[in-house]
């Protein structure tokens, strides 16, 4: 059967409506089915960064290496790496949202291992590695399913808009997740971190189980697509969706795991505790939401394509700036622009993406998508990050690492302007 073309790759794509009068949250109420979806990942994105802040400081509290704070990171990736490719394609083929909420249930297990071994005293860095490296591959087919579904949620016009929301829940979870962690540390201890995190979970499994959507219409339209060559070759062979994963996946191992590494930042250079590492992720969290919520008033009017080469430029800028900084307020207050800018680089990227491929390679584009935000950013970025960081310090490890990044952007969006007119 052939395949329907995508948008050409020079052509505006059709207006998306967030809402008649700006509204950011009009999806949710036009959408029963996407707010069933966003309040549950809501509830458990919390919990999942509660889980990630406290991983990664009982990582630093057992080990007290950033090397093992790096690696704790990319293995739970790896499996990601290595599995995203044929999760691409199973989600093209199979039930999306059966296969969504059996990865929940699965990472709800997984939690609840973490928080038993935690609270047992029977942990070791190599158990948390385990244990990293089995959600990294519940998540290497969770993540492809999970945004291969936004659009028979909210259909295509409305799909940056819910992108855009999708991305404010994530990072309104990224400002409540790691205060509550930080004030759960320091009362009930690391543990009830994870146990908080299992019970999040429930959550999101109920939001999934109530939403109902035709049979046909979860999964691939066009029947069952090629392989993962098949699917390669498609986003090569185009030029403005090859410039974007390009984009996405040099941010992402170059400029992202920062995020790993704020531990270190927080304790070495910035002389903080849990609650202060909490402050700065929160930080980030309140620039990337109020940035979605922008973009999802916006997703309109917004001239897509210019708003990404302005975050493009200056996400690796304000990373430069960050790796600088030796106070905890001038920290505080570049984060703010490092989310923003961050999150607009991967919302837009997301939602022209989606917005110029053909549903049959959907799933596989977002596996692609996923690979380099969650796979390589975390095998090959903060791995190499808490080496280099071992090497010749934080500072050097992330600002070095954001110059080489922005080098990058620069060429790319001179040598294919289609990119900024989208």
């Amino acid at each position: 059967m052939k395949v329907p073309h995508a948008p050409l790759e020079g052509a505006v794509a059709a207006p998306v409506r967030a809402s008649r009068y700006g509204n950011p949250f009009a999806p949710l109420v036009t959408a029963p089915n996407f707010r069933r979806f966003w309040i549950g990942q809501t509830v458990s994105l919390v919990g999942s960064w509660m889980q990630s802040m406290a991983a990664g400081w009982l990582a630093l509290e057992l080990s007290g290496s950033a090397f093992i704070v790096g690696l704790v990171a990319s293995v739970g990736a790896l499996p990601i790496v290595v599995l995203s490719f044929q999760a691409g394609v199973i989600a093209d083929r199979v039930d999306r949202l059966r296969l969504l909420r059996w990865a929940q249930a699965g990472l709800l297990v997984q939690a609840a291992l973490l928080w038993g071994l935690t609270a047992t005293g029977r942990l070791t860095v190599p158990l948390l590695i385990g244990l990293a490296a089995i959600a990294g591959a519940i998540n290497a087919f969770e993540v492809p399913a999970r945004q291969s579904l936004i659009i028979k949620l909210v259909g295509p016009r409305d799909l940056q808009g819910a992108i855009a929301l999708n991305s404010s829940g994530f990072n309104l979870a990224r400002v409540v997740g790691p205060a509550i962690g930080a004030v759960v540390i320091g009362r009930l201890g690391i543990a009830w971190c994870f146990a908080l995190n299992a019970l999040s979970f429930v959550a999101v499994l109920i939001g999934l189980f109530r939403i109902r959507l035709d049979g046909g219409a979860i999964q691939s339209e066009t029947g069952k697509p090629g392989g993962v060559i098949d699917g390669l070759r498609y986003l090569w062979e185009r030029r403005v969706l090859r410039a974007l994963v390009g984009l996405t996946t040099v941010f992402a191992v170059f400029c992202a795991p920062f995020l790993a590494l704020m531990p270190v930042v927080a304790r070495e250079r910035l002389g903080l505790g849990a609650g202060g590492y909490g402050l700065l992720l929160t930080a980030v969290g309140v620039g990337g939401l109020a940035a979605a919520l922008f973009l999802a008033a916006r997703a309109r009017s917004v001239r897509r394509g210019r708003l990404l080469t302005f975050a493009a430029i200056a996400f690796p800028t304000l990373l430069v700036a960050f790796a600088t900084v030796r106070a905890a307020w001038a920290a505080c207050l570049v984060l703010l622009g490092v989310g923003a800018t961050m999150i607009w680089c991967n919302a837009l990227s997301n939602g022209l993406l989606q917005s110029n491929v053909a549903d049959a390679y959907r799933g596989r584009a977002m596996a692609v998508q996923s690979l380099a935000v969650m796979g390589l950013a975390q095998v090959a970025g903060a791995f190499a990050a808490g080496v280099l960081a071992e090497w010749v310090g934080v500072a050097w490890a992330i600002g070095g690492t954001a110059v080489a990044a922005l080098a990058f952007a620069v060429v790319l969006l001179w040598r294919v302007p289609e990119v900024r007119r989208l």
